[in-house]
């Protein structure tokens, strides 16, 4: 791979950032074509299953603590 290639390839806190505003719908043009164009599918499958997870805890946990302060 040529040193231009490698600095075009998106790092772990780039993926980590592009997965994140394509979580909220606000992904740029710009990095948009970037990860299509270098990034590995994998990375943001497994970074956006994550995400995913992360945020399907914290709304599960804010509803619990709701509820249990409601009824108590």
């Amino acid at each position: 791979m040529s040193e231009e290639q490698n600095k075009q390839t998106p790092s772990l806190w780039q993926v980590a950032q592009s997965v994140m505003a394509a979580l909220f719908g606000v992904q740029s043009s710009k990095n948009y074509e970037r990860d299509f164009k270098h990034g590995k599918p994998s990375q943001y499958i497994i970074l956006g299953l994550i995400g995913v997870a992360i945020f399907i805890g914290t709304i599960l946990g804010v509803v619990m603590l709701v509820m249990k302060l409601a009824v108590g």
